[in-house]
């Protein structure tokens, strides 16, 4: 069955992940639709020095708009919308969107990326906007260094990341986010690691510069940066729900060329078994829209 405006491929996702392989694509004189949802993980970035060619930093969403401004120099354009389901068809694969909209290409590429896992507060956008709460330590740990630092998140997961922050700072507290008990060997790791343990806090404040927890006795214990080590939900329903193999935190399971378990479906991204970065993601799009464009029937110019 023939379908309207059938593309060579829908993107799922304009992050920086997905508008690089719009860009790739473009470039390849390839006919793309971008559905997006306007959530980026990337648009939570305040100033970033972690990305390569930007010495002065920039924001999360000056990088997204000069990716879309590049993309939409070949003819790339974004649809604002979420995609709501996605099926294979004869020839390729159908995404539907939550207005009922309907695309139709012969490749699918998810760039959907994961949803942070934040505490539940009104205020955590500004927190975040002015450095007192900072989502990645790999991305900002260098701006947060010798800073009075707080890891908040569960104590086994949380500890390792306190271990992490220490290259950053030699005042490092983990601030325990549930009640496990603290057993003696994970106490002399954290005394060896010179690791501040802190049980569970009554709650978790913001006064426009810094953060800082209640304690049960009721001090105030202030910190200069909080690293919030939550969790995060995966984005990877859609090809989920389409029968793609993901491993243990559900994120997809990718072959050399970014290709799921699911023959025409890529994904790149943090939706990816993979270290959540803007230059690794950027890595995934170059190699999966090449991969893409390698296996769609030649576009020979005339």
């Amino acid at each position: 069955m023939a379908y309207p405006q059938f593309k060579c491929c829908i993107i799922i996702g304009a992050g920086p992940a997905g508008m690089t392989a719009a860009l790739y694509l473009s470039r390849f004189h390839r006919k793309v639709t971008v559905v997006d949802a306007g959530n980026s993980r990337a648009r939570w970035i305040p100033q970033s020095h972690n990305c390569p060619g930007f010495p002065a930093g920039l924001s999360g969403d000056e990088l997204l708009a000069r990716l879309h401004t590049q993309a939409a120099q070949y003819g790339t354009q974004v649809t604002r919308a979420r995609a709501s389901q996605l099926e294979r068809v004869d020839g390729g694969f159908r995404v539907t969107d939550s207005g009922g909209e309907q695309y139709h290409a012969r490749t699918v590429l998810l760039a959907t990326g994961i949803e942070d896992v934040l505490p539940p507060q009104p205020w955590v956008e500004k927190a975040v906007g002015c450095g007192a709460l900072r989502l990645c330590a790999i991305c900002d740990g260098f701006e947060a260094s010798d800073g009075d630092l707080a890891v908040y998140g569960p104590l086994h997961s949380a500890i390792e990341h306190a271990k992490f922050m220490r290259t950053y700072s030699a005042a490092v507290t983990l601030v325990q986010s549930d009640d496990e008990p603290v057993d003696a060997q994970l106490r002399q790791r954290a005394d060896e690691l010179g690791i501040v343990l802190m049980k569970k806090p009554v709650d978790l404040l913001f006064d426009g510069e810094r953060c800082g927890f209640i304690g049960s006795s009721g001090k105030r214990y202030d910190f200069d940066t909080v690293y919030p080590v939550l969790g995060s939900r995966s984005q990877a329903n859609l090809a989920i729900e389409l029968g793609a193999r993901v491993d243990e935190g559900n994120e997809l399971v990718v072959d050399a060329h970014q290709m799921t378990s699911i023959c025409g479906l890529y994904a790149i991204g943090d939706v990816v078994s993979a270290l959540n970065q803007i230059s690794v993601a950027v890595g995934h799009a170059a190699v999966a829209a090449t991969a893409i464009h390698n296996v769609l029937p030649r576009n020979l110019r005339g």
